[in-house]
């Protein structure tokens, strides 16, 4: 993690671990499990009377050296000020990530009010249909997946077919704003690495770069998933040291041109 730069922290992380904001126990495990970014949830994994609680215990490790993104409550929640509130000027917080966003009038309050960079939750249909307007929304510095509340909105299933549109939707939407690759959401199998495995090489072929997980284990697979191997990396090199004073030339019976380069070089750079 980028201490001196919570925005780039937050483009580069692959791994982003959410852990229940009411368990400040667990805050310290979650932050030495390996993981980019730690995601302190006062969201979903809070029941309604344990919120203020797991606020203030929120507060109180990011105040004595914790550093974390935190899930607030969504913006159609009482809870949304107080939560901003309540982070504001919080030394620790990284990043809000803010859940069911459909609208840039309240991600540009949460960036706003906290002072920090916001990653946007898409998780509805409305927030879909505006996703490009808000990934160009000041403030957020990526966008993320909330795939089970968005087949929950449409009455979809959840199987990779049925939720392929809104992921590609998600890349496409984050390279035209200028955004890094989008989180992928949760894989809820916590003992089967080959599904969780599957669903990171399939997001990561469309153009995700990261992941949110629930279990601290979930964490070396996928910082290995979106690691070039060492083929990828080995191709890169040959291109990468083929090319002189920006002409085409040919590496493995293919012409290796500008954006074959760039590839390259991206690769280089994940690899490193």
């Amino acid at each position: 993690m980028t201490h001196g730069d919570p925005e780039g922290a937050v483009q580069t992380a692959r791994s982003l671990l959410f852990v229940p904001g009411d368990h400040p126990g667990r805050f310290d495990k979650a932050a030495e499990s390996g993981t980019d970014l730690v995601v302190i949830d006062l969201e979903d994994a809070v029941a309604a009377n344990r919120k203020d609680s797991a606020r203030a215990s929120a507060v109180a490790w990011l105040s004595r050296g914790g550093r974390a993104c935190v899930r607030i409550n969504d913006p159609s929640s009482a809870l949304f000020s107080t939560d901003l509130e309540a982070l504001a000027d919080v030394p620790g917080l990284v990043a809000v990530m803010l859940p069911k966003a459909d609208s840039p009038e309240s991600l540009t309050a949460a960036a706003q009010l906290a002072d920090a960079p916001v990653i946007a939750l898409i998780e509805s249909a409305a927030g879909m249909v505006r996703v490009h307007d808000i990934a160009s929304t000041p403030g957020v510095a990526r966008l993320a997946f909330g795939h089970l509340d968005y087949a929950l909105d449409l009455g979809a299933g959840t199987g990779w077919s049925t939720m392929l549109h809104a992921r590609s939707s998600l890349v496409l939407a984050s390279r035209a704003a200028g955004l890094p690759g989008p989180v992928d959401g949760v894989t809820t199998a916590l003992d089967d690495a080959e599904v969780l495995d599957r669903d990171l090489r399939r997001a990561s072929e469309i153009g995700f770069t990261a992941k949110l997980l629930v279990h601290p284990k979930q964490v070396p697979v996928t910082h290995a998933a979106f690691r070039p191997d060492e083929e990828a990396v080995l191709w890169a090199r040959r291109v990468a040291e083929s090319v002189t004073g920006g002409e085409a030339v040919r590496v493995d019976g293919h012409m290796i041109d500008a954006p074959v380069l760039a590839r390259a070089q991206a690769i280089l750079r994940n690899a490193d």
